[in-house]
């Protein structure tokens, strides 16, 4: 399996592989053809809430990184986290798309540590979590 990343806007190559598009919104001005996209999993995008608080504050990537990866513990991420991975492991190359124009810290990054094996990712997240309805909360330190 491997797992690349890259925006959306740039050319479709046949090392893609099989490409997945994880934002919320169809990106503009592109076609479906000219994004070539084979599946769009939106339930994946950090809510509209988090995006724009992370627009706002780049620097606060650690945060968006923690907020984002609590976010897909929700019962809808994380059936799509689930399909991800079942997807990540029936395929040779999996390219995720983002259409952020910044390239480094996205949430496309943030999956593709996630299906990667991420060092100790949250318990709430990934292959164990699905059809949890709790989430446990930190301790307060």
């Amino acid at each position: 399996m491997g797992v690349s990343v890259k925006r959306v806007y740039e050319s479709a190559s046949p090392s893609d592989g099989t490409r997945v598009l994880v934002d919320r919104l169809w990106p503009r001005g592109l076609t479906k053809e000219d994004a070539a996209v084979k599946y769009w999993l939106r339930d994946l995008s950090p809510s509209t809430e988090l995006r724009q608080w992370f627009h706002a504050n780049p620097e606060g990537w650690r945060m968006f990184r923690k907020r984002y990866l609590k976010e897909l513990a929700n019962e809808k991420a994380s059936i799509a986290v689930e399909k991800l991975h079942r997807l990540t492991e029936s395929k040779r190359q999996v390219t995720l798309l983002y259409a952020s124009r910044n390239d480094k810290y996205n949430n496309a990054i943030v999956l593709k540590e996630l299906l990667e094996g991420m060092p100790k990712p949250p318990s709430s997240v990934g292959r164990g979590a699905t059809g949890r309805e709790r989430i446990r909360k930190a301790k307060k330190q």
